[in-house]
């Protein structure tokens, strides 16, 4: 079933000014981020039916209590469910419902359900980004046939777009944090439940976060990311490095691994696209962490429109410490009484797998939050356009940094009847930190011996 949204008179102006190929936006358009527009250029009214509301700043960093470990209280207690999508009622929500999560309501009629809230566009960004991103929407532009940026900084590299590819590159460069550190687990459940956790130490740093960064060098560096696994013991102290650029042609993306066992570090080229996420069972691919991430070089990306989606939203319940992993993590998908689905607008963009490239997934259907430009939701198709795997983002503000993230993001096989999900923290003993430190040699491939210490 494919559902018939309806699209945005702001998404129908957007796509007639994709006429103008790699163009920066005119200054009109660059005008109207503040004003029509928030300041990463999502629509600053709500919609007609009042069901979305008006963007007004987002949460304010004293939003709730946040404790000592970082964790961030929620801020909307007292909120209760609208109402509950099921599989006995979801053809009466159709219209605002993504394929994948149509193939869910079908793979498990009996367990799947989404409860939605009001909605509440909780998003705020740092005075910097929204300065960033009207300079990026004057000034950046695609190159090497969109596959690199010039003139981009920080974040937001077209908060108006004009294609899918310009889409894309906004959920590749969101903001994130210029600095941050966080303890996460990955699990993939069999199909009767039982799991195994998988704990991993990351560090994720944009140049602008390093303490000897120098205006003028690493030009070409998006963000270094680096990856150590500390559970279970068979995997403990495997690392991995990468140095993500803007231009992937010019310079492609540069991953090491650190191999505990061999004590020895070597490049790891299979770090990107469909090569095999990290001690995921075969459950994922490079780029589907993050939602989607990498060079698109692969596909070609078309630009849908604008569409009103349930998707997964201020999802403050499920991160809470107050929940173990087993609380959450249950057989087929994540418990539904933990999930919270409200009504937004997210960007829709199409890709289909270049006639001379290769990947396993032939076509990605995405839906990008309009306020955070997370990929809110992707579905995934195999080779003979078969819906394959569901990805999901449960987004979570984390308004004391002004930094948008999520609680976790989960990619379901409805073929086989699991999945996989990563980046819950509940029982960790601290929430992300975006005040850590960190310089150009913690990402070196020398640091990674030291750092895969067992």
């Amino acid at each position: 079933m494919k559902p018939n949204f309806r699209q945005s008179a702001l998404a129908v102006s957007l796509l007639a000014f994709s006429s103008a190929g790699m163009a920066a936006a005119t200054p009109e358009q660059v005008a109207s981020l503040g004003n029509t527009l928030t300041p990463v250029g999502a629509e600053k009214a709500g919609n007609a039916a009042g069901t979305i509301p008006e963007w007004t700043g987002g949460l304010a960093t004293d939003a709730a209590p946040v404790g000592a470990d970082g964790f961030a209280s929620n801020p909307f207690t007292d909120d209760q469910p609208l109402f509950v999508i099921t599989a006995e009622n979801y053809e009466q929500y159709a219209d605002n419902l993504a394929p994948g999560q149509v193939a869910m309501f079908k793979r498990y009629p009996e367990t799947f359900r989404m409860p939605v809230f009001e909605s509440r566009r909780s998003v705020s960004m740092p005075d910097s980004v929204y300065s960033a991103a009207r300079d990026n929407a004057a000034n950046t532009k695609l190159v090497a046939g969109g596959d690199g940026l010039e003139n981009y900084r920080l974040a937001i590299a077209f908060p108006i777009p004009t294609n899918g590819l310009e889409a894309v590159w906004n959920h590749i460069t969101r903001f994130r944090g210029e600095s941050l550190q966080r303890i996460i687990v990955q699990a993939t459940p069999q199909t009767n439940g039982s799991y195994t956790i998988v704990r991993f130490n990351e560090d994720y740093v944009i140049p602008q976060g390093l303490s000897d960064f120098t205006p003028g060098t690493m030009d070409n560096i998006l963000y270094y990311f680096k990856q150590q696994v500390t559970d279970p013991s068979r995997l403990a102290g495997n690392v991995l490095l990468v140095h993500e650029t803007i231009n992937q042609v010019d310079t492609p993306r540069t991953a090491w691994i650190y191999n505990a066992g061999q004590r020895r570090v070597r490049r790891a080229p299979q770090v990107s696209y469909d090569g095999p996420g990290t001690a995921a069972d075969g459950m994922r691919t490079s780029d589907n962490l993050d939602m989607y991430n990498g060079a698109p070089d692969r596909y070609n990306w078309e630009l849908k429109g604008k569409k009103e989606m349930y998707i997964a939203y201020n999802s403050y319940n499920l991160g809470s410490p107050e929940h173990e992993y087993s609380d959450i993590i249950q057989a087929g998908h994540l418990n539904p009484d933990l999930t919270r689905y409200e009504l937004h607008r997210v960007w829709e963009v199409e890709a289909t797998v270049k006639p001379d490239q290769r990947h396993i997934y032939a076509k990605r259907h995405m839906f990008i939050d309009e306020d955070s430009w997370q990929a809110a939701h992707i579905d995934h198709y195999d080779g003979r356009d078969t819906m394959w795997r569901v990805a999901e983002a449960h987004a979570l503000h984390r308004y004391k940094d002004q930094v948008p993230g999520f609680a976790a993001e989960t990619l379901y096989d409805v073929l086989a009847g699991r999945y996989l999900v990563m980046g819950l923290n509940n029982e960790e003993a601290q929430d992300y930190n975006y005040q850590h430190s960190a310089s150009s040699s913690d990402f070196t491939p020398a640091a990674l011996r030291q750092a895969g210490v067992r």
